[in-house]
């Protein structure tokens, strides 16, 4: 076995938290292997609210450590990748009967003040007779307090990791699973089986666990554990309308279960309301809304929008499992959304980490903890480095970010102001390695509908690991949501022929 067959940590799953652990470690000095069984975010990394946030409503489960991290997280985050990340003003109509005022100014003043905020602004009363966002809402909201948060691309916040981990040097696999991980003297002996059924060899100092919803499943079936239970695994399901209002403002409504739902801004044209939180069980790939869901989200924003949401607005659903750490609450809603590292072994035996919940906000400082207890197993590589070094695209700063779009009209001035906004906003400078040599829309290449080009698509291939239609449009893109089925059928022909791999769209 040569020398590139070993690594100083191989990393099992491709979503933010396995993906933010290689890109820091890889900056340390370590030598890593990434294996991920089908795409990055495939899994709850792509089926999330999408908000870079505190947690507001964490408050009330007094973990005040975990809201203050996530609410540092938030500005340390946007100023790393300013294009995916944007600001968003979230709205929280008074509900008579639920949060009492004093409960919901108390708890909007800690969020304001807990996190050492700097550039999002503060929060502020509002007048729904005369705001614009009372406009969508019943006569009986008067009274609402207006608060920041971020929105993020999620999907492709991951990818970006994976590329930027890439970069600097780690060996990334894609359709590439783990079957078996085995003690091998100091480090572990580590069997990979790619897309074509290939087997390959590598050997570890250390593994780490980063398998998301199916954590517990890959101790049992890669490491022989058939009685770990460490996650409780709960379904969130989100619908997408076409959009019932025209301001650019979110909505965190209160619901008389105690929870709560949102209602945000979504590409443009819709409208996106999730999420739900219920206990699941199978396999987390299966999960899918159900129609109880459906009917609780719709009557949630119904209780609060003046033209009441009906099954017939949706245009899209998705449902993903989110694997938090078994603390034992009574509730799913009640689960802790903090982060679990447990660790095995080092000086001189196998080390193992396995990783358990966490959330998109506070990834980065999850893997800090990660290469911290990595360092402590198979000695150190170098310090924290990752909270001022942007994201691929994003080396700019978020002033520039803002007005980006008009920057490659001005440089490319035959290109369409849509795709100019839409190629900053998901490529940032690296929009310029698709446009770069093109003198007109004719050289983009084909069009497959909904603005794809093929130059994009090329691009999403050689340097994203896009491989199916699906890879392209739901979790590079979102332009799933404006193709016909045609157009969609159109990309998959295109990406079997480009790609070798035959898989369809969804």
């Amino acid at each position: 076995m040569d020398q590139h067959d070993t690594f100083d940590v191989i990393i099992i799953g491709g979503g933010i938290n396995g993906c933010g652990i290689a890109r820091d470690l890889v900056g340390r000095g370590y030598s890593v292997l990434l294996a991920e069984k089908v795409d990055f975010a495939s899994g709850t990394s792509s089926w999330s609210t999408k908000l870079i946030h505190g947690g507001l409503r964490y408050l009330e489960h007094y973990e005040f450590r975990l809201v203050r991290e996530a609410l540092i997280e938030r500005e340390v985050l946007w100023a790393m990748a300013p294009h995916i990340i944007r600001p968003l003003r979230f709205v929280l109509p008074h509900h008579e009967g639920l949060r009492p005022t004093w409960m919901l100014r108390l708890g909007l003043f800690a969020y304001d003040h807990l996190g050492g905020r700097k550039l999002l602004p503060a929060t502020r009363t509002l007048d729904l007779r005369s705001d614009e966002a009372g406009a969508p809402l019943k006569d009986e909201f008067v009274k609402g307090f207006e608060y920041s948060d971020c929105w993020v691309d999620d999907a492709r916040f991951v990818v970006l990791n994976a590329r930027d981990a890439a970069d600097r040097g780690a060996t990334i696999k894609t359709r590439t699973e783990v079957t078996e991980a085995r003690p091998d003297g100091e480090g572990w002996c580590v069997t990979l089986r790619g897309a074509d059924g290939a087997l390959e060899t590598v050997r570890g100092r250390c593994l780490v666990n980063a398998a998301g919803p199916w954590v517990d499943h890959v101790l049992g079936e890669t490491f022989g554990r058939n009685d770990a239970h460490n996650v409780r695994l709960v379904q969130g399901s989100h619908i997408v309308v076409r959009k019932l209002y025209d301001h650019d403002k979110a909505y965190i409504f209160q619901n008389g279960d105690g929870r709560i739902i949102f209602a945000i801004p979504y590409e443009g044209e819709f409208t996106l309301i999730g999420t739900t939180d219920s206990d699941f069980t199978g396999d987390p790939r299966a999960a899918t809304i159900k129609d109880a869901e459906i009917d609780y989200l719709v009557a949630a924003a119904s209780e609060y929008f003046k033209t009441p949401v009906t099954r017939d607005a949706l245009v899209w659903t998705y449902s993903g499992v989110r694997p938090l750490f078994d603390d034992g609450a009574s509730k799913a809603q009640e689960a802790t959304r903090d982060y679990v590292l447990r660790t095995e072994g080092g000086h001189g035996k196998p080390a193992l980490l396995n990783v358990f919940g966490g959330k998109l906000t506070t990834y980065r400082r999850l893997a800090e903890s990660a290469a911290e207890r990595i360092a402590g197993l198979i000695g150190g590589k170098g310090g924290n480095w990752t909270a001022k070094a942007p994201l691929p695209g994003g080396d700019m700063p978020i002033s520039v970010a803002q007005g980006f779009a008009r920057r490659l009209t001005d440089t490319y001035p035959w290109l369409d102001a849509a795709l100019a906004a839409r190629l900053a906003r998901l490529y940032g400078v690296r929009a310029q390695d698709i446009l770069r040599g093109a003198t007109g829309a004719d050289d983009l290449g084909r069009r497959f509908g909904a603005g794809l080009t093929e130059r994009e698509v090329r691009h999403l291939i050689d340097t994203e690991w896009a491989i199916t239609a699906e890879d392209v449009l739901w979790r590079r893109t979102k332009l799933g949501l404006f193709m016909t089925d045609d157009e969609r059928a159109g990309l998959d022909e295109f990406m079997k022929d480009a790609t070798g791999h035959a898989a369809h769209a969804a």
